[in-house]
């Protein structure tokens, strides 16, 4: 197996970050990262990333938390019998509150699971090939090649305009 390179290329403006990955879908170098100094619709538009499967952590999450919360209500009710003239123990309606309430807070449980669980976080790996500019005012595209296609892939990004940094 033939060891990788990793060559950025940093650009000023987006359009021209924009060009540089439509480019680059039809070239044998591999796309590994796009950093941004804001967000960007045109380049994440761009990219054509497929859509995250976090909302299924974040359903999982309401269902099981409005569930828990309707158990915990059913079961503080049933241990200490409350009877108050003549009512029913288990009144639906005032476990409805509860069961919101839970509902919400294990929504945000699974959120924040399904972002450490599919964005695979923590991870330290992604800060050896991070240019400090790309936190200020550049745009920069973390290709990878070959050994052989280095000069390659320079020459790619400073004919769309971007200049070059390579990774060792």
């Amino acid at each position: 197996m033939q060891p990788k390179k990793y060559i950025m290329g940093l650009f000023r403006n987006e359009d021209q970050v924009v060009s540089a990955v439509h480019a680059l879908e039809h070239s044998p170098y591999k796309i590994q990262r796009v950093n941004t100094p804001f967000p960007s619709h045109k380049i994440l538009d761009a990219l054509k990333l497929k859509k995250s499967n976090v909302g299924y952590f974040t359903l999982a999450g309401g269902i099981f938390g409005f569930f828990a919360g309707f158990g915990l209500a059913i079961f503080c009710a049933t241990k200490w019998n409350l009877i108050v003239s003549g009512k029913p123990v288990i009144s639906l309606i005032p476990f409805f509150i509860v069961g919101f309430e839970f509902t919400i807070m294990f929504a945000v449980f699974g959120n924040i699971l399904g972002l450490l669980a599919l964005g695979g976080l923590p991870s330290f790996k992604g800060l050896k090939y991070y240019d400090p500019r790309c936190s200020a005012d550049h745009f920069g595209i973390l290709a990878s090649c070959v050994a052989e296609q280095e000069d390659g892939l320079k020459s790619f990004f400073q004919t769309q305009g971007g200049e070059v940094r390579v990774f060792d």
